[in-house]
């Protein structure tokens, strides 16, 4: 691209970079979004949403390989490392939106804040990627992923069970002892 295009079209080399991560991160949400189903249990939910992340990956390795280099760019460039902050900060809250909205589907909620189990997720999927990518075994990735929505799914519990126990009277033992003479 020439510069006078490049000028054209974006204002500075860091809007181009934020812009690239926008249509990525929205690439991949997307991708997660659509494999929720109305009335699949968490656990589904979750392997499906990491595995069309995986699809994603799988379908065009050298994209994902560009955002792993802009990454590692942006965070050893002095005043570029706002924009891994932004990227991270981007995939936290795609991850957050899709668990989210999986959880009401699953009629369960989270027993952790939604943006801790987001931050998981992300840890996983960066994992999975990365190692996809240095081995190209989509069958061994899948393995990590099914692994990681088991654990996942444990952090959620169905919504009438959280709300009964928020509403339940103290259980005996959180009575106090009194004596019987």
């Amino acid at each position: 691209m020439s510069l006078a295009s490049f000028h054209y079209a974006f204002r500075s080399h860091d809007e181009m970079m934020r812009e690239l991560i926008a249509h990525v991160v929205e690439g991949e949400s997307t991708a997660a979004f659509a494999a929720l189903r109305p009335g699949d249990d968490i656990h589904s939910s979750l392997r499906g949403g990491m595995q069309a992340f995986l699809d994603y990956v799988v379908a065009d390795p050298g994209h994902e390989q560009v955002m792993q280099e802009l990454l590692q760019y942006a965070m050893r460039t002095p005043g570029l490392d706002a924009l891994a902050t932004e990227q991270y900060q981007a995939y936290h809250a795609a991850a957050a939106e899709v668990l989210v909205e999986g959880a009401a589907a699953a009629g369960v909620e989270w027993t952790l804040p939604v943006g801790d189990v987001a931050r998981l997720v992300v840890t996983v999927t960066d994992g999975v990627t990365l190692a996809y990518l240095a081995d190209r075994d989509a069958a061994a990735a899948a393995r990590v992923l099914d692994f990681a929505a088991t654990a996942l799914a444990a952090l959620a519990v169905p919504t009438a069970v959280r709300a009964a126990s928020q509403a339940a009277p103290p259980t005996l033992a959180a009575q106090p002892i009194r004596s019987v003479r």
